[in-house]
């Protein structure tokens, strides 16, 4: 996994002011984000909030019969918790990593007391006022995917999927295969191999056992739906871009995954949908 990354990569961190990122985030966590990993489930309490860097996040929501659908992204333009300060506790849907990486995490009465009126630092509503815009973007992008899965192609769907991953890592390059991708989409995989056999044909990326590299993006921006730059414009509205020079605070490194087993606690809430895997690490795709 990459590994040269800062708390400050992540946009909302990056645009708090020094003093209230020494003082309100002197616990952060680095821990390792694997393809595959389930951060929570439907009708989960999380423990902690992760703050994404290098890594990317799926939001699914997955039906009765077991299907899904990804109704939002999180990269490093947010956060993974908004339950914990919108007050609902939980969460209908399920959380995936979908592109290995890193990110921080706090645990939750810390954040709960950040959010609120840290004692012994300078509160000026920051991070609340942060979090606030960033949550409208979270809803513009939910809203915009709704109205694409339901009037836009699948290969306009790819192509907007691709940019918005593109827009949240530093490389050119995916690891995805098709039945993650129709997973996402909630398509046919055989849609998904003929949207991605028409753009390789184009020349727009290069498909090959699993991994998908963009090889032209501004070709890939002519082919997308209005859906991607109705949502890329509104995070460019509301989320403030890195200002902040790199601070080096202690942070403590968890080393290993197997501590985000203990991400959740378990409530007796009644589940939307079954629980059925949608994504999990694979090194072969069609």
């Amino acid at each position: 996994m990459i590994n040269h990354d800062t708390p400050q990569q992540n946009l909302l961190l990056g645009a708090l002011p020094a003093d209230q990122y020494e003082c309100l985030f002197s616990n952060l966590e680095r821990v390792p984000m694997p393809l595959g990993e389930v951060l929570y489930e439907s009708g989960e309490e999380l423990r902690y909030v992760y703050f994404p860097t290098t890594c990317i996040v799926s939001k699914f929501y997955v039906i009765e019969n077991g299907a899904s659908t990804e109704i939002a992204v999180v990269g490093n333009e947010g956060i993974i918790g908004i339950s914990l300060f919108m007050g609902g506790g939980t969460m209908p849907n399920r959380a995936i990593v979908r592109n290995e990486g890193y990110a921080y995490r706090l645990r939750r009465h810390l954040f709960i007391q950040a959010f609120g009126h840290p004692p012994g630092g300078h509160y000026d509503g920051t991070l609340h006022h942060l979090l606030l815009r960033y949550t409208q973007a979270l809803i513009t992008q939910m809203a915009q995917s709704a109205v694409c899965n339901r009037h836009h192609s699948v290969y306009q769907q790819l192509c907007r999927s691709l940019l918005q991953s593109l827009d949240r890592l530093a490389s050119n390059e995916l690891t995805i295969t098709q039945e993650l991708i129709a997973n996402m989409l909630g398509v046919r995989r055989e849609g998904v191999t003929e949207a991605a056999g028409r753009l390789q044909k184009a020349g727009l990326i290069d498909y090959h056992r699993g991994h998908i590299t963009v090889l032209d993006r501004q070709g890939l921006e002519t082919q997308v739906c209005e859906c991607y730059q109705v949502v890329k414009t509104e995070f460019d509205r509301l989320i403030p871009a890195y200002r902040n020079d790199p601070l080096t605070p202690t942070v403590r490194t968890v080393h290993t995954p197997e501590s985000l087993k203990a991400n959740v606690v378990h409530l007796p809430l009644k589940r939307t949908g079954r629980r059925k895997p949608v994504m999990a690490p694979a090194s072969t795709g069609s």
